[in-house]
C-alpha cells in the first residue's frame, strides 16, 4: 500500500498536477510594482473629501519619488500646490521619518504618518511606499470580491503585519487580482485591531510603462459616508537627486 501511494504521488509530481501555493511576499511585491513605477518619477495627487456625497474640501499636491539605494524603499518629497494658502509647503518621507516644512516660518517639524492630511487620507497615504518592505505578508486564501467598479474579481487575500511600529498602519488586509497582481481592495487597521479605513484601487490607465491605478477611494472605517478620493495624474519619469530626500535640503528646494 505504501508503494502504491508513493508511486501515485510520483505520477502527480511528474505530470505537474501538484501546484505550489502562491508566495504571499511575491504577490505583494508584484502588486507594489503595479502601483509604483520603478524609476524616479513625479505625479500630481489630487485629494477630494466628500461627506454624505457632498464635496467639502480639496487639495492638490505634487509628489517626487525615488527608491533609496540603502534599502530599496521609496522616499517621497511632497509639494503643496493648492489651496493657495498652503502653496509651497513641503512634506518629506524618508524611511520611517516624516517631516513638514513651512517656508514662511522656515521650520521643519516631525510628522506622524498616521496623522490625517485631508479627510480619510493620512500623511503616509500620499507618500509612495513599497508595502513589501514595511510589512510581513501571509496568504489568507482566495476570494471573489467586488472591485472599485463593482465588477467581480477572483483575488488573493493577503494578511500584512507591520515589520516595525513606525509604519503607517499596524496591519492591513489586501486583495490582489489572481490574474494580474493588480491591487483591488485594502482594509487598514490600528494596533487595537480597529478598522480605520477601506480603500479601493481603480481606474487603471497606462502610466510609465504599466497599467496603474489612477484613483484610490478611501472610506472611513466607522462612517461609510465619509469618503476621500485620491487621484493620480501627470506621471513623469525624471531625474530626482537623492539630496532632495534629506531634511536639510528642504529650505533650498526649488520646483523645476
Amino acid at each position: 500500500m505504501k508503494y502504491i501511494f508513493s508511486f501515485a504521488l510520483s505520477l502527480l509530481l511528474v505530470s505537474g498536477s501538484v501546484v505550489a501555493e502562491p508566495n504571499a511576499s511575491d504577490i505583494l511585491a508584484a502588486s507594489d510594482a503595479i502601483r509604483n513605477p520603478a524609476k524616479p518619477f513625479s505625479a500630481t495627487v489630487t485629494l477630494t473629501e466628500f461627506q454624505a456625497g457632498k464635496q467639502v474640501d480639496t487639495s492638490t499636491l505634487t509628489s517626487y519619488s525615488r527608491t533609496q539605494q540603502k534599502d530599496g524603499q521609496f522616499a517621497s518629497l511632497i509639494r503643496f500646490v493648492l489651496p493657495a494658502r498652503d502653496a509651497g509647503k513641503l512634506m518629506l518621507k524618508n524611511g520611517n521619518e516624516m517631516w513638514f516644512y513651512d517656508p514662511t516660518s522656515k521650520a521643519s517639524v516631525r510628522l506622524s504618518p498616521q496623522q490625517r492630511l485631508l479627510g480619510q487620507a493620512s500623511n503616509g497615504d500620499v507618500a509612495t511606499v513599497n508595502l513589501a518592505k514595511d510589512y510581513t505578508a501571509a496568504l489568507a486564501g482566495e476570494e471573489e470580491i467586488k472591485d472599485g467598479e463593482r465588477n467581480t474579481r477572483k483575488a488573493y487575500k493577503l494578511a500584512l503585519t507591520a515589520a516595525s511600529p513606525e509604519v503607517t498602519y499596524a496591519s492591513i488586509e489586501m486583495w490582489v487580482d489572481t490574474e494580474n497582481n493588480r491591487p483591488i481592495k485594502a482594509r487598514f487597521f490600528a494596533e487595537s485591531s480597529r478598522l480605520l479605513k477601506t480603500a479601493y484601487y481603480r481606474r487603471y490607465q497606462p502610466q510609465l510603462g504599466a497599467e496603474r491605478p489612477t484613483e484610490t477611494v478611501i472610506i472611513d472605517g466607522l462612517n461609510p459616508k465619509s469618503v476621500t478620493i485620491m487621484r493620480f495624474s501627470d506621471y513623469v519619469a525624471r531625474n530626482i537627486p537623492e539630496s532632495w530626500m534629506q531634511r536639510d535640503f528642504l529650505p533650498r528646494f526649488q520646483p523645476e
